[in-house]
């Protein structure tokens, strides 16, 4: 692992394989800039359409949900028995496939805070062009003391 990774995975409770933030390029209170490099030999690609693998939208719409919870996690302000869980996805839009190699261009911003919810939007871009829109919803769920969420395995 790089030290860029190593700032991710201070900043995040996910892990590989399920972590698709590679760097964090950018980051203030309400925004954050990200990047993710779509490796060839990511395992799902090798069933997501054989022989033509692009990544799957669910995944892309992870990574924006991931640099949000980094850019929740780095303000330091969540309780620390409960973690940002998504509630809602609206108004998500595809534009095009994203291809082993791309370097994906990760951001997320909160557009509104509500009695513990944040509305939140965010993008995804390749080579300049826009991969997926989106708004979603963050609400807070309980952890219990959340030692496993600070301290992963």
């Amino acid at each position: 692992m790089t030290a860029r990774t190593d700032e991710v995975l201070a900043l995040v409770p996910h892990r590989p394989p399920f972590l698709f933030l590679d760097e964090v390029l950018e980051r203030d209170d309400r925004r954050i800039k990200a990047v993710k490099t779509l490796r060839p030999d990511e395992p799902y690609l090798a069933g997501h359409y054989p022989g033509q693998p692009i990544m799957p939208g669910v995944l892309i719409c992870e990574c924006v949900f991931q640099a949000g919870a980094a850019l929740l996690f780095g303000r330091g302000r969540l309780d620390p028995k409960k973690v940002p869980v998504l509630s809602k996805i609206q108004n998500a839009r595809f534009r095009r496939p994203v291809f082993p190699g791309a370097k994906l261009v990760i951001e997320a911003e909160i557009v509104e805070e509500i009695m513990g919810a944040l509305v939140m939007k965010g993008s995804v871009s390749v080579d300049g062009q826009n991969v997926l829109r989106a708004e979603f919803i963050v609400g807070m769920a309980d952890v219990g003391d959340g030692s496993n969420m600070r301290n992963p395995a």
